[in-house]
């Protein structure tokens, strides 16, 4: 097992420390916190060695590993909600991929099958070429993020009790899509995403003809960040902003510098985001004066993803491909996140580079008739 090197902040270790001492929380969560505070070799940590940690909580030296493993790699949230005790696998489904694989779970599974099963998706999507290679736990994450429960007899991919709420916002998401490019309504999308700032412990070894790179397998994470993305699918133009936090503050921040410093000149534009909790009219006057809040709120018309649909979002697919093309090394200072992102986005920005959006209203119909009432 690769060695990884936990630190922990004041306030992650002050949010650990309430786990383990008040509170009802599953044992698996208050033994990864336990885990982690034994690990913490920053400054306000006492680092214990896996045999100490193991002998105090009568567990496995492997567990320990697995535990600082997925916190170096995806965070304390990941952490606390995830359960180390198989392998852990890396999401590599995209948006685009997202929606195909839900509107196939949606269909008549294969001659021969009663249902579908993930593995039978799994294999069903590289056949279709939806993605080179994928696992079934991968696919099993994806419907996990969608709530959605394929594989059982009485489950819905669209509750029955939200059918119509489904269709009618799918259907006016799609709509916009269709829409030809308006100079004086141009349609944006908008996500955000959290970034691990993870470093490298140990100078790596160039490539060299004939010889691989060589990376060292012990990293040291530098906190997180958090990327909200603003992407205009028409132009192919993408507007990424870095900050600490992820806040109600700091969307409404992003979403004014987006529209002062693009579409200053436009009367209206049309937003499209999902519905995460800090996406709210209300967070522009919980952070402007009220008139400068009237302003935002009246140049902006909102549309929001369904709920369990967040793979509607084109800014969700502008976000994986960053991650793929751009992020998927050991970059361990926000500061050079920053600068990366930049060259990233300025490089695509000058080819406006657009996405294709394939999933129409008639795929819809064709796909997700059956689930349209209860």
């Amino acid at each position: 097992m690769a060695s990884y090197k936990v630190t922990l902040t004041k306030e992650e270790r002050s949010m650990l420390m309430a786990i383990t001492k008040k509170g009802s929380h599953k044992s698996i969560k208050v033994r990864n916190a336990y885990v982690l505070l034994n690990c913490d070799s920053g400054k306000y940590g006492e680092k214990k060695t896996n045999k100490q940690i193991c002998d105090i909580l009568k567990i496995g030296s492997r567990t320990i590993d697995r535990v600082k493993k997925l916190f170096v790699e995806d965070g304390l949230d990941v952490v606390l909600k995830g359960k180390v005790s198989g392998r852990v696998y890396k999401k590599k489904i995209d948006g685009e991929a997202e929606a195909h694989i839900i509107a196939l779970s949606c269909s008549e599974p294969p001659k021969g099958y009663g249902r579908w099963s993930l593995r039978l998706l799994a294999d069903k999507a590289v056949e279709l070429k939806y993605l080179d290679s994928v696992s079934h736990e991968a696919i099993r994450q994806t419907f996990k993020k969608n709530e959605l429960k394929p594989w059982r007899v009485k489950g819905w991919v669209i509750p029955p009790q939200q059918n119509g709420q489904f269709v009618a916002d799918m259907e006016k998401v799609l709509d916009v899509y269709k829409r030809p490019y308006d100079r004086d309504n141009p349609v944006i999308c908008m996500d955000e995403s959290p970034k691990q700032l993870i470093e490298e412990t140990k100078i790596s070894i160039a490539m060299k003809p004939g010889q691989d790179k060589k990376v060292d397998y012990e990293y040291s994470r530098n906190g997180v960040c958090n990327i909200l993305m603003a992407n205009e699918p028409l132009t192919g133009k993408r507007y990424p902003k870095i900050t600490k936090t992820k806040t109600k503050q700091d969307w409404a921040v992003f979403i004014k510098e987006t529209i002062d410093a693009h579409y200053a000149k436009q009367d209206k534009i049309t937003l499209v985001m999902d519905n995460y909790g800090t996406h709210t009219i209300g967070a522009f006057y919980e952070t402007f004066a009220p008139e400068e809040a009237k302003r935002l709120m009246d140049k902006i018309d909102f549309i929001f993803t369904p709920k369990h649909g967040s793979w509607l979002n084109m800014a969700e697919i502008e976000i994986n491909m960053m991650d793929r093309e751009c992020m998927a090394r050991r970059i361990g200072e926000a500061e050079k996140l920053i600068s990366e992102i930049s060259y990233w986005t300025e490089n695509l920005n000058e080819a406006k580079k657009k996405i294709h959006w394939k999933f129409t209203k008639q795929d819809a119909d064709k796909k997700l008739a059956k689930h349209y009432v209860a």
